[in-house]
């Protein structure tokens, strides 16, 4: 197997890798969801019994652990967390896109 391949660098974003639209949202989306479902393994709670503790439907801790996230917002998200007791810290940056050398006028 002497098949040449390209090594491609990510950008520690996959959903920015990847094209989507809103791939910052989908990234933050994906990490709270992510930490939803460690809170949820390490506690050894069914979707049942989390529903039961949160008055969030059971329906939707199983959506999260399917990565169907499209139903929720990030504010959703991070409520989920405060009510397993969970305290969330965003940090935010802002650097401009490769490529786009336009800035958009300020009124």
């Amino acid at each position: 197997m002497n098949e040449d391949f390209e090594v491609v660098r990510g950008s520690g974003n996959v959903f920015r890798d990847f094209g989507h639209p809103n791939a910052d949202a989908e990234q933050l989306k994906a990490i709270l969801a992510a930490q939803i479902i460690r809170v949820l393994d390490t506690r050894e709670l069914t979707t049942r019994r989390a529903g039961e503790l949160t008055g969030i439907a059971a329906a939707d801790f199983s959506r999260i652990r399917k990565a169907k996230l499209e139903r929720f917002t990030i504010d959703r998200l991070m409520t989920i967390l405060n009510r397993f007791d969970q305290r969330v810290d965003v940090s935010v940056s802002f650097q401009p896109r490769a490529g786009n050398g336009t800035q958009p006028a300020m009124s």
